[in-house]
């Protein structure tokens, strides 16, 4: 599978890039996706909601009234999970939402996304390209001439480069990051996956290991 390399104005450049197709050319696994995504978004709760169970409230454990004979209902002390201000039954408890995911299902579940992506012609790649200083403007008049400033997109280049990343840290919808921490959540988060040349001989590369 091959695609046209476009350069930061949008226009091709004559070149086309080669994508491997152990990466971009399989059938997409839906459920390693489905996974893969889980994981993430669990990985990102904190976990710290905590409620007071009947023995954390601060009471007397004076039972109210006698059993029998009052008419009432049955009744234990004040902390009971039955009245206003009470102990929670059952209530949230600080823990860990995370869960081990084989790292041959999350392999596949990358390659399933971009190849979605692949497929779905929402993968583009674009020439090599820096910036000497941080410079927002600059940034999103590239945005607009590759057709990229209506949706969100993930642009993968094969290093973090600073000024780069400074450039889109203020941008909606934007996000930057380096191959190495291409991830299923991002890729099919973004409308519309961005790589530059070097990342996607990295991506590629990575199919061998």
């Amino acid at each position: 599978m091959k695609l046209d390399i476009l350069n930061t104005s949008g226009e091709k450049t004559g070149r086309q890039a080669e994508l491997n197709e152990s990466i971009f050319g399989i059938e997409p696994n839906e459920h390693s996706v489905y996974l893969a995504v889980k994981q993430f978004l669990a990985n990102q709760r904190q976990g710290t909601h905590k409620s007071k169970e009947r023995s954390e409230i601060t009471g007397s454990t004076r039972k109210l009234f006698r059993q029998k004979g009052t008419g009432n209902a049955r009744r234990g002390d004040i902390k009971s999970p039955l009245l206003y201000g009470g102990g929670t039954i059952f209530g949230p408890r600080p823990r860990n939402y995370g869960f081990k995911l084989n790292r041959k299902v999350k392999e596949l579940a990358r390659r399933s996304a971009l190849s979605a992506k692949a497929k779905s012609g929402n993968l583009m790649v674009i020439e090599d390209f820096t910036y000497e200083a941080p410079k927002t403007s600059r940034f999103v008049e590239m945005l607009s001439k590759l057709g990229l400033d209506g949706g969100r997109s993930l642009m993968v280049m094969p290093e973090v480069d600073r000024n780069v990343v400074l450039s889109a840290r203020n941008v909606q919808k934007t996000e930057v990051i380096q191959s190495a921490d291409l991830h299923t959540y991002g890729i099919m988060k973004a409308g519309k996956l961005v790589i530059t040349e070097k990342a996607l001989e990295a991506i590629n590369k990575s199919a061998e290991n």
